[in-house]
Order: structure tokens, then sequence, then C-alpha cells
């Protein structure tokens, strides 16, 4: 935002009684103090050259695409740091380190595996990886073998507060499933969110509950409309080395894959059945599992990499003798899908958007902080994690190892490819009004002259699909922040063709590179907007919950004990 945002005592007077008035439909919400003088004063030093300045070096082809376990990945990290010590922020790693060792296992499919469909009638189908299939195995042996029946469970999903269950008991140890992406379709509110998209329809989801049925592997079927993403998001994403926690003891599958709409067709043919039927009999409570006349036969070889990456972890103390032990987090991911020496031209995925942008700003809002006049009541942690494109593996850890007990923690605000398109005159803060926290929120979006806009394509599941979720999941109430589609200057069809150009063009490609012409005056405002909103969640009497009901409550609750 160009115009200071020094606000009058009139304009927060008004913010407070905004704040503080019912609304039935939401939880009640905390009243956040005043913001005081010297927290504007740091806002308003947020510069967006300063962002560019960060976004040119990460998405610098030297970094090699920032990828996981990769060199590139480990000197975006070590450039975090620095810059956190810079901006005197105090370690908050492992030893008095600004590092959290995150211990994965690098997974890379070896040439020699082979991957065969086998109806029981007509000759084998045997699949090309990359362009029929893609699939890891998830155990982290060198070695399984898979000669298993195959069975169609619909989507995969037992959600027993919709009164859903695709397994209907039935017995799936040792078989291979296949499944549909995403999840029921309804425009009810209260059955699967209506046309949300909740985790019961992500493919992490449909591997976890596949595994813990005992199933050996699970075959998705790939539909661009389904996914929100076409198969060669899917191909880019399962390329080359995939990383992993080490494991913890859950059930894992031998063969964790995706195969290609037509490949699942012709495999539901020679089983004697019509694909579409069986996936439009797979939208009612009624469905049951479906045994194909065919089985999977694989011998998957894995080269097994253990190794470490890092979460880069960073804290400004809290003023207040009382709430300096609780803390607001701020979180974005560094990674992003590194260097593929086997492709021919271009192979750095520099990953400018996702997640360079987001971690200028996280850097922007914690040199903002760290050099304010006055600290706020409760500490903020910045957190700039790993493996993020490998399935929000660093915040996973993160949740299950914060530096401070995941009850002490108000809030996470994350940022996520952030489009340096110019002035915006909206943003998106998809899973806020899932909080208490929402009427700051409406209100600090007011005062910025921001249109809230909803999420515009729910179906996707982005709130799944981000950092905050697994926040979200030990009970953090979290949400991202980002621009919507409507800038200055421009109408709503201009920002909808941006958003569809970089989906289709470079979302996940090395084409998503740094540009000299990218306005980062939004991605500016963002970070003045986060800003006064973590400075507020850091000034309020108690943490932020979640709306009673909601998926995450439990946690929450089950964290404040």
């Amino acid at each position: 935002m160009r115009k200071p945002l020094l606000l009058s005592f009139l304009t927060l007077a008004v913010i407070a009684v905004a704040q503080s008035a019912p609304n039935p439909s939401r939880p009640a919400s905390p009243v956040a103090p005043h913001p005081s003088s010297a927290a504007f004063a740091a806002m308003e030093t947020i510069n967006p050259e300063r962002i560019r300045a960060h976004v040119r070096f990460l998405a610098d082809d030297l970094l090699e695409g920032r990828g996981t376990g990769q060199r590139g990945g480990d000197v975006a990290a070590q450039y975090l740091a620095t810059q956190f010590a810079l901006y005197g922020l105090k370690p908050a790693g492992d030893n008095g380190t600004y590092l959290q060792k995150v211990p994965m296992v690098g997974i890379t499919p070896s040439p020699d595996t082979t991957f065969s469909l086998l109806p029981g009638n007509g000759s084998p189908m045997v699949l090309k990886v990359l362009d029929d299939y893609v699939s890891y195995d998830q155990t982290q042996q060198p070695q399984s073998e898979i000669d298993a029946p195959i069975v169609f469970v619909g989507y995969g999903i037992h959600a027993p507060e919709y009164n859903w269950d695709d397994y209907k008991n039935t017995d799936v140890r040792g078989k291979v499933l296949l499944m549909m992406v995403n999840e029921p379709t309804s425009d009810d509110p209260k059955f699967f969110k209506g046309k949300a998209l909740t985790y019961y329809g992500r493919w992490t989801y449909k591997y976890e509950e596949a595994a813990r049925h005992g199933a050996v592997g699970v075959l998705l079927i790939h539909q661009t409309e389904m996914a929100s993403y076409p198969w060669e998001v899917v191909r880019n994403s399962n390329s080359g080395e995939k990383s992993y926690l080490k494991l913890d003891g859950a059930p894992k599958l031998k063969a964790a894959a995706w195969i290609q709409f037509e490949v699942a067709r012709k495999l539901a043919n020679a089983s004697g059945l019509n694909l579409e039927k069986i996936m439009s009999d797979a939208q009612t409570r009624e469905f049951k599992p479906i045994v194909l006349s065919a089985k999977l036969q694989a011998h998957i070889t894995s080269k097994i990499r253990p190794f470490e990456s890092n979460n880069v972890i960073g804290m400004l103390p809290g003023s207040d003798a009382a709430l300096k032990n609780e803390a607001v987090l701020y979180t974005a991911h560094y990674d992003h899908l590194g260097i593929r020496p086997d492709m021919p031209g271009d192979n750095i995925y520099n990953g400018a958007n996702d997640n360079a942008t987001g971690c200028g700003v996280l850097l922007e809002i914690a040199r903002a902080f760290g050099q304010a006049a006055q600290k706020p009541r409760r500490s903020i942690l910045f957190a700039s994690v790993t493996a993020e494109e490998q399935g929000l593996l660093g915040s996973e850890y993160l949740g299950k190892h914060p530096p401070i007990p995941a009850g002490h923690i108000a809030l996470d605000l994350n940022f996520d490819d952030l489009p340096p398109l110019g002035a915006p005159e909206e943003v998106q803060v998809s899973g806020a009004e899932r909080t208490s926290f929402y009427r700051t929120v409406e209100a600090t979006a007011k005062d910025f002259r921001l249109a809230i806009r909803p999420d515009a394509h729910p179906e996707a599941g982005h709130f799944y699909r981000s950092d905050h979720f697994s926040l979200a999941r030990v009970g953090i109430p979290a949400f991202s922040i980002n621009e919507g589609i409507k800038y200055k200057g421009h109408d709503e069809a201009w920002g909808l063709d941006q958003d569809r150009e970089y989906n289709q063009k470079h979302y996940h490609q090395p084409s998503d590179e740094y540009r000299p012409d990218m306005d980062f005056t939004g991605d500016a405002t963002m970070a003045r907007f986060g800003f006064l909103l973590g400075w507020q969640a850091a000034s309020l009497p108690r943490v932020v919950d979640w709306a009673k009901g909601d998926e995450f409550e439990s946690a929450r609750l089950k964290g404040a004990e």
C-alpha cells in the first residue's frame, strides 16, 4: 500500500466496536487492544523493494530450485537464518541455532521398477512411468514386491461424522485400492462442507486411510477437473527423488500411485466395468467396494537416501512478563522442486512465486518486528519450513515439535505463492472465518480498503494444501494470507486471466522465475496486513480459538490441557 496507514484514534475506536459486535454465526471474538503508534510506524517501514531483493536471490539459478535435501535448499536455509540474525531474532531451533533438523529419507524409484496391470482376461497393461503412472514406495525399503488384487473403493473415504464409509467393512488388507481424488459433490455446507474441499478429498488423506486399512497400494485416478491441476503437475511433483519424514511407526504403502484416467478406463473395461458408471455410483452412501477381475503386479526398487533438512526458526521475545511464553507464529516454506539433471533445456525449478515471494514477505515482516521501537506483548515466532512441496513435511515436523507448546501458540499466519502483480484491492484469508479472530481480520481488511474475497476455487481444497494446515492439525488456529483477484487499474477478468496463465504455464514449471518487471506492491501490502494482524493477536487477552464444532477444535482443547 503506497499511502501511509497511520490510523487516528477515532478509526481505532470504530474498529474496536466492529470487533465487539455480536455475530451468532461465528465464534465469540476477543477484542484486540489498539495497536500502538510504534506498531504502525514499524509496519510503515515494510518496503516492496526489499521483498524483491529476497525473491531475486532465492529464485536465482545459483540456488538450483531450493530442492529439499539438495545444495540449493541448504543455501536458502542459511540465507534465511542469516537474515533472522541480522534482524535481532533469537535462535529458536536446535541447540541454540536457528535450524531445526528434520530427519528425512529421500526415495528415488529405480529404472528397473516394473508396474503392470493384469486383467483376468486380456493382455497385461505394462505402464510407463511419468506417462501412464507415478508411484513411490512409502515403506522406505530398497525393494518391494506387489502381486495383489485391485478393489475400487470410490473416494476411499471413511467419515463417520457425515455417515459416509466407502470401505463398508470390506477386508482390503494386502490389496491395491483404485480410487478417485476429491470427495462426494454437494451444495450442502453441512455435508463435506458443500463445494469446499475438506481434507477427505486430498490425496494425502487417501493414502493414509488406505494404509490404516492394511492396503499395500493405492491407484489414484487423475482427472484435471477433480484434482484441480493437470497431469503435468502430478508428473513434475512425482519425478526424481521424493522426500518423506523418517518412519514413525504408522503404516505405509508399497505403492502410493497416480494413474492417468485413460489407464483407469482401460483397466475397468478389461474387468467388464464402465469406469464412468462406477464413478457415478460412488457418489452415494449406498456404494459398496467393487473387486475388479485384475491385479497389480509390480517389482519396485528404490534408491534410499537418509538425510536431514532444516526448518529455520527465529523468535522475537515478547515484552509482557505474563504473556511472553506464548507466541504468534508466521510461516512460509522456502523449498521448491530443485534441479532435474536428467531434463534437457531449462531444468531448474526456480520457484519465484512459489514460494520465494512468501519468504520475502516473511523476512520483511521479521525485519519490521525486529526493528520496532516497542515489542509486542506475546513473543513472535518466524519459521521458514522445508519440504512443503514434498507433502507439507517441514511444517508437519514443526507442528509435532514446536519450539513452544502448540497450546501456547496464539495463531499461525502463513504466506505461500503471493503473485507480484501490483496493488491488490482484495485479500484472501480462507479459514480465518473458522476462528475467533475473524472479526479482527474483517476490521483490519476494511481499514486497508481490501475486500475479503471468498476462495475462488473452494473445490480445490487450498486450505489443506499449504503449511498452515499442519499447524491446524495440532490445534493452532491457522490460515494463509494472499491477494485476491482484483487489482488496481484492472478488472476482475484480468486477475482471473493472470491466475489461469500462471497455473497452466508456470506453476511447478521451470518458468516460475524472477522477472525484473514483477511488481511487489501487493506483496508489501500483504506483509503490512499480516504484520498488523500478528501484532493484534499478540495483544489479545487470550489465545485464538477455533469455532465450536470445527474439525480442529478438539486438538486445540487437547493442547490447552
